[in-house]
């Protein structure tokens, strides 16, 4: 692999609740169909080679909806379970900024999901791919970020629905 993009899904029906979604399969909204359509637009210019993705629907379709945009064929998308969002248990489904998940008992720790993340690269470094479109979630992102560009996990910056980032 000489290049990994990474993008977040659009808007799901949690993230305009003001929702965490974690696991919890939330579908796209009408506009994070749209948000998906003009990041499609923008892969073109990128050569992506292969897409994975997280296999919650509001990914997977993400995904499928860029990859109609560069006539990829939907049953070449990986899906893996490695690309899941971070497991929010009993917090899932309750309002952004409820508590610190830091500690939370029933919550991924970001050790945890850092450790995903690591063997997530490792997946991606024995596929035979040039450049690679890792479509997934927040904080799933931000682990991969701080494994590839050395940022805090809790860099204040955050991932936004449907923006292309290049990470290598």
């Amino acid at each position: 692999m000489r290049r990994l993009y990474f993008i977040r899904h659009g808007l799901s029906v949690n993230n305009i609740e003001g929702k965490l979604s974690g696991t919890t399969d939330t579908p796209l909204t009408d506009i994070g169909r749209e948000q998906a359509l003009i990041a499609g637009r923008t892969a073109k210019k990128l050569s992506i080679d292969t897409i994975i993705s997280s296999p919650l629907s509001r990914a997977t379709e993400t995904a499928e909806i860029i990859a109609s945009q560069l006539s990829y064929p939907n049953d070449k998308i990986i899906v893996n379970k490695l690309f899941i969002e971070r497991n929010f248990g009993p917090y899932e489904g309750q309002p952004y900024g409820i508590t610190r998940l830091s500690n939370a008992p029933g919550v991924e720790t970001v050790d945890e999901i850092i450790e995903r993340a690591k063997k997530s690269l490792n997946y991606i470094n024995n596929l035979d791919a040039e450049t690679v479109l890792v479509v997934s979630h927040g904080a799933f992102g931000r682990a991969l970020r701080f494994l590839t560009l050395n940022l805090e996990y809790d860099h204040p910056e955050q991932f936004q629905n449907a923006k292309i980032v290049r990470l290598i």
